[in-house]
C-alpha cells in the first residue's frame, strides 16, 4: 500500500515533485512501512519529499489500484502547516502545477491523481490503472 498528499496552495496549483530515480513528475509519496499509521505516513512521504508539514488529518480524495504492480494508493488533499519546499535524496525538483500542467507533465495514472485531489472528490474516486493508463 502506498499513500501520496496532493499539497493545494491558495492559487489552486498542485505541488508535484520529480523524482530522481526515474525523471517523472508526480505528487509526493511512496510505501507504508510495517509500522507506520496511514496518516504517519503521509506525513513522513510528504516531509521527506518536499520539506513541507501537512495538517493532518488529511481529506482522502481517491484510491487507485495499480492492476500491473499491484499497488493500492490512497491519495489525500493536503495543506501546508509548515516547512520550506526543497528537494532531497529522492526529489530533483519541486513544481507548484496547475492543473494543465498537472496532466502535460505527469502520465494519465499519477494526473487523475492530482485532478481528483484538486476537486476534492468526494465521495473518494476509485480507479484502477497500468501504472500509466486508466484501465
Amino acid at each position: 500500500m502506498s499513500v501520496a498528499g496532493v499539497i493545494v496552495d491558495d492559487l489552486g496549483r498542485a505541488l508535484l515533485i520529480q523524482r530522481r530515480d526515474n525523471g517523472h513528475w508526480e505528487p509526493p509519496g511512496g510505501i507504508l512501512e510495517p509500522e507506520e499509521t496511514i496518516p504517519e505516513a503521509l506525513h513522513r512521504e510528504v516531509l521527506e519529499e518536499t520539506g513541507i508539514r501537512i495538517a493532518l488529518p488529511a481529506p482522502l480524495t481517491g484510491i487507485y489500484k495499480n492492476m500491473t504492480g499491484l499497488v493500492v494508493a490512497l491519495v489525500f488533499r493536503c495543506e501546508a502547516t509548515g516547512g520550506a519546499p526543497t528537494t532531497g535524496d529522492e526529489t530533483r525538483a519541486l513544481h507548484w502545477a496547475t492543473r494543465e500542467e498537472v496532466t502535460e507533465l505527469t502520465d494519465e495514472a499519477y494526473a487523475i491523481r492530482v485532478l481528483d485531489a484538486l476537486d476534492a472528490a468526494s465521495p473518494p474516486a476509485i480507479r484502477a490503472h497500468d501504472g500509466v493508463k486508466l484501465v
